[in-house]
């Protein structure tokens, strides 16, 4: 080949490369700015935010959230109450379930953390939970995206630079050189890169910068996660949890992912994230002692003092922990231990793919003579799991029981309504759903509940009842179900045109940004509309056009960029565990 050509081959290459290293930030779908050396200068909290919030919409449009107001009330509960002593108590946060049997966790720009539904079941107790959640707001406080983001841009000159030299050097090469490859069945090029006969050595030289930059990222991804498993157990010690959860949680996944360990997976079958970065016997020694550092620490304090300057570094001020033994009971601030439970299994059996498979999990357990058998979380998950398979009526007896034996408990009592609504028992059912409703006024998981019992009737006078109950909850609502309950009340009760509005805001909020621009224009059209709904469309449109716009911007540079995925919903965050950093979020 011609220098002249082979040089042309070569500066491609490396324009490639200068493409592909930025890939983190396409896929983010941020127009950097000129960066200065602070990582918080990537992006404005406002980018931020509508980014986490793009991405939730993503995420239901791929139908992965749970959208469990009981769910989401707890984990926003239990992530308040974490947030609260965090590095950045300021930054809004939003915790979010998905029905994805994965063991992983990961957090995302805006303060956006997701739990997947097979982390959640894999815990055993809430400290255990908390733990990855606190990892998780510790990767959103210390900003590990943003500084990954910042590094690559950073970063990109020097590779391709070397990309460049590298290439050149081995365009000189002479001949004897390329005969050896040809000579060889294989060989091995730059950076002990696999060719095949007759391959220019040029692209071992690309594929020796690549490898360079691979592990650069894996390199700084451990950083932020040594760097949060720190903070994170800081923020649990805080919280009033035991800061051995982190260590117990990380040996529980060791445990359950190694071939042949309690998870019983074979060695080919464990997860990309965990073979590419596992969870090391080295990270949970040091969890472990760095929990115990900070509680020996809390017990060598006098009574009443906090912590000034730690004499250890890295370690911050841990003024909210409670001393001595103390440390391990949990204050009334935040869920119980009994929630967690309850949820726990609420979780397992809304993202079950198979309820019947679910359902034998149960009546093994509780054929067992143990304590979980008998425990109120396992009959509480087996009565769901009867419902789901619309046996609701053998559900009834179970939460019965349950309820009586804790009836101040919202969760049980919220069970028993349902069961009986789903096993024709109605009157029952909308008198308990009114008591509790009294008891808990508007509380999204009561509301939501109630108003879906009083539609089952189709009567108007209940819909009008069930749009008194939902239009409250609107103003601050982020979950669909809400506004598509709230659009069907509206529906049966003859308004028509808020009814439509509630089903674009629903479908938005779907993650079908597109779709709603269009329910609202046609709204628009109407000739019925007085003033204030005509604004109010306006209003919507006004600002839902500029998401779709720059949605179709994107999916159409993807396009010509070869991206065949571009309409697949990304994952591009900081997970949790062994894969919780910029490096393993790469699709």
């Amino acid at each position: 080949m011609p220098f002249r050509l082979r040089r042309q081959h070569l500066l491609t290459f490396a324009a490639t490369l200068a493409l592909a290293l930025p890939a983190l930030a396409q896929q983010a779908d941020v127009r950097l700015p000129s960066l200065g050396s602070s990582a918080d200068t990537v992006m404005s909290p406002q980018q931020a935010e509508a980014y986490g919030a793009e991405f939730l919409r993503e995420l239901r449009a791929a139908h992965l959230v749970m959208d469990d107001p009981l769910v989401d009330q707890y984990l926003r509960t239990l992530g308040y109450r974490l947030a609260s002593v965090s590095a950045d108590p300021s930054q809004h946060y939003t915790f979010t379930a998905l029905g994805v049997p994965e063991i992983n966790a990961f957090a995302t720009f805006g303060g956006y953390v997701f739990i997947f539904s097979g982390m959640f079941t894999l815990t055993q107790n809430q400290d255990q939970l908390a733990a990855v959640m606190a990892h998780e707001l510790a990767h959103v406080s210390q900003h590990h995206l943003q500084r990954a983001l910042e590094d690559q841009k950073k970063s990109t000159p020097l590779y391709v630079l070397g990309a460049v030299a590298a290439a050149l050097a081995a365009s000189h090469a002479d001949s004897g050189s390329n005969r050896y490859a040809q000579n060889q069945p294989y060989g091995y090029g730059y950076g002990n890169t696999p060719y095949q006969q007759g391959v220019d050595p040029a692209i071992g030289a690309f594929y020796s910068v690549m490898a360079m930059m691979q592990q650069h990222m894996i390199d700084f991804t451990r950083k932020d996660e040594e760097e949060a498993d720190h903070v994170g157990i800081e923020t649990l010690a805080k919280a009033g949890f035991n800061p051995e959860g982190m260590a117990t949680v990380f040996a529980h996944m060791q445990a359950v992912m190694r071939p042949g360990g309690d998870g019983g997976m074979a060695a080919g079958n464990i997860p990309d994230f965990l073979q590419d970065h596992p969870v090391t016997s080295v990270r949970v020694a040091d969890a472990r002692a760095r929990a115990r550092v900070l509680k020996q620490q809390m017990r060598d304090q006098p009574a009443g003092a906090t912590l000034g300057h730690s004499s250890m570094p890295g370690l911050l001020p841990l003024p909210f922990v409670k001393r001595d033994a103390t440390l391990l009971d949990h204050d009334t601030r935040g869920p119980s231990e009994f929630q967690y439970e309850l949820m726990r299994e609420r979780v397992r059996v809304l993202s079950a793919s198979n309820p019947r498979g679910v359902l034998d999990y149960y009546t093994r357990n509780m054929a067992n003579s143990t304590k979980f058998a008998a425990s109120a979380s396992n009959q509480y998950g087996y009565a769901l799991t009867l419902m789901q398979l619309n046996e609701a009526a053998k559900a009834v007896p179970v939460m019965q029981k349950l309820a009586a034996a804790r009836p101040d408990d919202l969760t049980l009592s919220l069970g028993l309504a349902d069961a009986e609504r789903h096993a024709g028992q109605r009157a029952q059912a909308l008198q308990r759903y009114a008591t509790l409703n009294t008891a808990w006024p508007n509380d999204p998981a009561v509301v939501l509940d109630y108003s879906r019992a009083l539609l089952d009737s189709g009567n108007k006078a209940d819909a009008k009842s069930a749009q008194a109950l939902l239009k409250p909850l609107l103003n601050d609502a982020s979950e669909p179900s809400l506004y598509a309950a709230y659009g069907h009340a509206c529906n049966v009760a003859g308004d028509v045109v808020h009814a439509g509005i509630a089903y674009a805001d629903a479908t938005f909020l779907s993650g079908h940004a597109a779709d709603a621009l269009d329910q609202l224009h046609r709204l628009l059209k109407r000739s019925d509309l007085d003033y204030y709904t005509r604004a109010q469309i306006n209003s919507r449109i006004a600002q839902i056009t500029p998401i779709v716009l720059e949605i179709r911007r994107r999916h159409l540079d993807q396009d010509q960029n070869g991206d065949s995925d571009s309409l697949q919903p990304r994952q591009d965050g900081l997970r949790f565990g062994a894969c919780a950093g910029a490096a393993c979020t790469r699709r």
